[in-house]
């Protein structure tokens, strides 16, 4: 295997990386900020009061962006485990 050929498997890694964790990411983040404004207007003050909303958004983005997530990675690992012979 040549540096290319590993820099080539470690960037598509990465990039497959972040698209699985992107969706649940970026759904946390904006809960989490859709919440933060909803305590700052209303002066409550109460930490634990984002951990539910986020977690139940958390859970029906993965419900939503699941099979697509599996697809990718499932893809991405066959396409790892064919490349096996050649790479030697």
């Amino acid at each position: 295997m040549t540096q290319g050929e590993a820099l080539d498997i470690g960037r598509e890694a990465l990039w497959v990386v972040v698209l699985v964790a992107g969706p649940l990411l970026l759904t946390a983040l904006a809960v989490g900020l859709l919440i933060g404004v909803i305590q700052a207007a209303t002066s409550i003050n109460e930490v634990t009061l984002s951990f539910i909303p986020k977690l139940l958004a958390v859970v029906a983005a993965l419900y939503f962006f699941g099979p697509w997530q599996l697809t990718l990675l499932t893809n991405f690992a066959t396409g790892i485990i064919q490349r096996i012979p050649t790479l030697m």
